[in-house]
């Protein structure tokens, strides 16, 4: 840089110069271009980023479709159903047949069709039934209006949307009719206030009263036929497998909880081999199940019969079941919080958990077992005395651990007497040890409840006798046997 004088006079200021080096317009160039090149890369890591996220998207919902293929079906299924019902729109003859309102039956179908034939059997029953009821009695208030002075009767149909709206609206706070027909009664509401309503400018409201129920009837009708006849999906048989699943898991649990405790200090490497966390988490979708198991349970009510399932099967004992295997459960959650604060805080004292591991392994292997009897009683629809005797060696693995335990104490006090530690850590370990225990006996109590739950439920339903079949074979081979007169074939059975 450079200063130079101005040279008109002494009181001017000063001038600067700078002088610009030859390469800086090469400089300038090259500077554009790396701002070029970053905006090309950011435009380029946005769209790897919106590729990675579409894909992400793509996968899961590949996963959801691999995991149920039916819910790819049942997407079919309402596409195939909305089709044909629109047939009546696009075709003349049918049309002119339902009076113009053939758009009725396609609402119907977006409306009734549900995954389940339960759903869609509940659904279609309460909106013909609350169609046709709530046209009937728009057609009587109809017919009292039209009989009196045209000036009084928007006080009449008003006073009948009001009275019949407001009973509606409070029935729906019924348990019963909440659980069965909540839908019927909204569709009740909607549909007398559309036709009373409607009446007072319509002439021909008995025609388009019966063109509405004629429209609504053809879509019922298609949905439930399409639903129960292609790849249907009983609600019924769902309830009926998640019964079964979640006993499995349950007994999981058990299990894996106890053997996260008893393992050895010189195993904690090999403990997540030995212990899947998820199986010890299994708990959590029996906690969770009520609401599905309600709801699965009141849609199957309106299932016909099916399969091995009859028409008054008892779905609701299922409730109890769950009921029962819930109660079981809460005291699984609270071992497992046992469990894991006892990872955390001063462990039991090694002699202690070695004189209680193998009575406590036990326990848990007789209830998982009791628990995996009651859901193969169940999922083969099947009754047999392995139920009772896995109650009966789980009732006596539990008085085998009692006694342990009874006689803990006194092996508690003789290994303090033996060392000169401090007490109070080895104190809180042996009083963490007495908890779990006590869990552990607890559970195997209500799985008993669970397996009361399952008798009834195999009463009521009329399970066949497993034990029978298999005592059939038995004495074909002895009748065998003593036709050929050898007992080979005798020893053999």
């Amino acid at each position: 840089m450079e200063m130079a004088a101005a040279a008109k006079g002494p009181a001017s200021a000063p001038e600067w110069r700078v002088t610009v080096p030859e390469g800086a317009s090469a400089v300038a160039v090259e500077h554009e271009a790396c701002r070029a090149a970053r905006a090309w890369a950011w435009l380029v890591s946005c769209a790897l980023a919106f590729r990675d996220r579409v894909l992400g998207f793509g996968r899961r919902v590949w996963r959801i479709g691999a995991d149920d293929p039916r819910r790819a079906v049942h997407g079919l299924k309402v596409g195939l159903a909305l089709t044909l019902v629109s047939v009546f729109y696009y075709t003349r003859p049918l049309y002119d047949g339902v009076g113009g309102a053939a758009m009725w039956a396609v609402l119907t179908v977006v409306v009734v069709f549900e995954y389940t034939v339960g759903g869609c059997v509940y659904k279609g029953f309460n909106r013909a039934f609350a169609t046709a009821s709530a046209g009937v009695i728009a057609l009587g208030v109809h017919w009292i209006a039209s009989k009196t002075d045209e000036k009084f009767q928007p006080f009449i149909r008003s006073g009948s949307v009001f009275v019949l709206a407001a009973m509606a609206t409070f029935s729906r706070f019924i348990p019963t009719v909440k659980a069965r027909f909540d839908y019927g009664v909204t569709i009740f509401i909607l549909t007398y206030s559309l036709v009373a309503v409607s009446g007072y400018r319509v002439d021909a409201l008995v025609a388009m009263a019966q063109q509405r129920v004629c429209t609504i009837a053809i879509g019922v009708s298609m949905c439930v036929a399409i639903c129960a006849l292609i790849c249907p999906v009983w609600a019924g048989q769902e309830l009926h497998r998640a019964t079964v699943r979640n006993m499995d898991k349950l007994a999981d649990a058990v299990e894996a909880c106890v053997q996260d405790y008893f393992v050895a200090a010189g195993e904690q490497a090999n403990k997540q081999q030995q212990s899947s966390k998820k199986a010890a988490e299994g708990y959590k979708c029996v906690l969770n199940s009520k609401a599905s198991e309600d709801s699965q349970a009141n849609l199957a009510r309106w299932e016909p019969a099916h399969g091995r399932f009859a028409f008054r099967h008892p779905y609701g004992q299922y409730r109890n079941v769950g009921a029962a295997m819930r109660h079981c459960a809460y005291c699984v959650e609270a071992l497992r919080g046992c469990v894991r604060s006892a990872e955390t805080q001063a462990a039991a004292p090694c002699h202690a958990r070695r004189h209680l591991a193998g009575a406590c392994a036990r326990v848990a292997a007789r209830c998982a077992t009791a628990l995996r009897a009651a859901s193969s009683s169940v999922d083969t629809m099947t009754t047999s005395r392995g139920l009772d005797l896995a109650v009966v060696e789980m009732n006596a693995a539990v008085e085998e651990l009692q006694a342990d335990l009874r006689s803990l104490p006194s092996r508690l006090l003789l290994a303090d007497a033996t060392t000169t530690a401090e007490p109070a850590a080895p104190m809180v370990g042996a009083a963490q040890l007495f908890t779990i225990t006590s869990l552990l006996i607890e559970v195997s109590l209500r799985i008993e409840g669970v397996a009361d739950a399952v008798d009834m439920l195999a009463n009521l339903a009329n399970f066949e006798s497993a034990d029978d079949e298999n005592e059939k074979p038995a004495k074909n081979v002895i009748k065998e046997s003593e036709g050929n007169g050898t007992m080979k074939t005798l020893e053999q059975a």
